[in-house]
């Protein structure tokens, strides 16, 4: 397996796990990394279930569709594009699941103490600065409510404003981070707008 740097690790983790370490700075600091690796696997598996319930629904309304249809096109197209976006979901779930598998393996090929650390600084930072983070995000929204973000673009990009604002982490560099967490966590249109959000914060600092 290709050997991940410690803090690309270390933000994936931090992405995962940040909406279950509490709003305790100083207990989130003294957090174990095995709690911490925890609680994004969980993040994942929880997606994965949420995931798959929403293929199977969208399954079987296909096929009701199918079968109470008489062979009409615009039905038989619609329970197509409904088994389409089945498999479509049940393919983001096994990419999900492959998130969680590799996990480990890149903490063990890494180094540890520097995955903590970096993890810890970045989570207990945003839960500091929580307020302001948010502020920075929303003034350089175009035509977007904060609050209706999906929550994995909304949580990229606190990370990215963490590196930018608060561990003096080169502009280009914690853009391009988020971006590849985009690319991993979000769809196509989630990481360009990841994108494009955060190239505004840079030119507000």
């Amino acid at each position: 397996m290709k050997r991940k740097q410690p803090r690309r690790v270390a933000r994936e983790l931090a992405l995962l796990s940040q909406g279950q370490m509490g709003k305790d700075p100083e207990k989130i600091s003294e957090q174990e990394l095995h709690n911490i690796v925890l609680a994004a696997v969980r993040t994942l598996t929880n997606e994965v279930e949420e995931t798959l319930e929403n293929a199977s629904q969208e399954l079987t309304r296909g096929r009701d569709r199918l079968l109470s249809s008489e062979t009409r096109s615009t039905t038989v197209n619609s329970a197509k594009a409904m088994v389409s976006d089945a498999v479509e979901l049940t393919q983001t779930a096994i990419n999900r699941l492959g998130y969680a598998i590799e996990l480990p393996e890149f903490l063990y090929i890494a180094s540890l103490d520097e995955v903590r650390n970096y993890t810890v600084q970045l989570l207990a930072t945003l839960v500091e600065q929580r307020q302001q983070i948010d502020d920075q995000i929303r003034a350089a929204l175009v035509d977007w409510n904060f609050d209706r973000l999906p929550h994995i673009d909304r949580a990229i990009l606190r990370i990215a404003v963490v590196e930018m604002v608060f561990l003096e982490t080169p502009v280009q560099i914690a853009i391009n981070e988020a971006v590849e967490l985009g690319k991993r966590y979000s769809d196509e249109e989630g990481y360009r707008f990841i994108n494009g959000v955060l190239r505004r914060v840079s030119k507000q600092l």
